[in-house]
C-alpha cells in the first residue's frame, strides 16, 4: 500500500476529530473530476469541479464518512449519438476503520474494508463506485428516443416522418422487368 498525499484533492485529514467517537466534522470543498470517472458513452470529464458535502464523523472503530457529490456528465445517446450534458448528484457513505485496529488479532479477515492510512482518508475509490452506479446502462437523450434509421443512419427524432421504399425481395427482382415499359 502506498501512502496517500495529503494534498491530494481527494484525500481528507482526520486529525481534527481525534479518535473521541461522536465527534465529527462537516467538509464542503469543490475538487477537480478524476480520469475515468464514469462509463464509456456517459462520465465526468477529467478536471470538471465536483461539488463534495461531506460529513466526518468518529466512531469506535474509525471514521464514518457520509457525503453527497454533485457533477455534470458528458456522453452520446445510446440509440441516436446526440450530445448528452446533465446533472448528477449521488449519496455515498462509508465506514474507513483505523489501520491500527484493522491489525488486532480480533479484527475480521475482509478485504472489502476501507482503511485509513495514517489518519488520511481516499475518497476517490468511494467516489467512484457511487458515480458509476448511479449512472444508467444505456444513457438517452429522452426517454423515448427513436434513434437512427437501420438503414441510411438518419436521426428519427429530427425526421419522424422518414421512410425509405419497401426492399424488393431479391428472388422476386426479375419480374420487376416485366412491369416496366419495354421502350425506355
Amino acid at each position: 500500500m502506498n501512502g496517500l498525499d495529503p494534498r491530494a484533492p481527494l484525500v481528507l485529514d482526520t486529525r481534527e476529530l481525534g479518535r473521541r467517537p461522536g465527534s465529527q466534522r462537516e467538509v464542503t470543498r469543490t475538487v477537480p473530476a478524476p480520469a475515468d470517472l464514469g462509463i464509456e458513452v456517459l462520465s465526468v470529464p477529467e478536471g470538471a469541479p465536483v461539488e463534495l458535502d461531506l460529513r466526518l464523523e468518529a466512531v469506535m472503530e474509525g471514521v464514518l464518512v457520509t457525503g453527497t457529490a454533485k457533477a455534470v456528465l458528458e456522453g452520446e445517446c445510446a440509440r441516436c449519438l446526440e450530445e448528452i450534458s446533465e446533472d448528477i448528484a449521488v449519496t455515498f457513505q462509508e465506514l474507513f476503520v483505523y489501520d491500527d485496529i484493522r491489525d488486532s488479532a480480533e479484527a475480521e479477515e475482509d478485504d472489502e474494508v476501507s482503511m485509513l492510512q495514517d489518519d488520511l482518508v481516499d475518497l476517490e475509490p468511494l467516489l467512484r463506485d457511487a458515480v458509476v452506479l448511479a449512472l444508467p446502462f444505456q444513457p438517452l437523450c429522452q426517454d423515448d428516443c427513436p434513434g437512427l434509421c437501420t438503414e441510411c443512419g438518419a436521426r428519427l427524432a429530427d425526421e419522424p416522418d422518414h421512410t425509405h421504399e419497401a426492399p424488393i425481395d431479391p428472388r422476386w427482382a426479375a419480374l420487376t422487368e416485366l412491369t416496366q415499359d419495354p421502350t425506355d
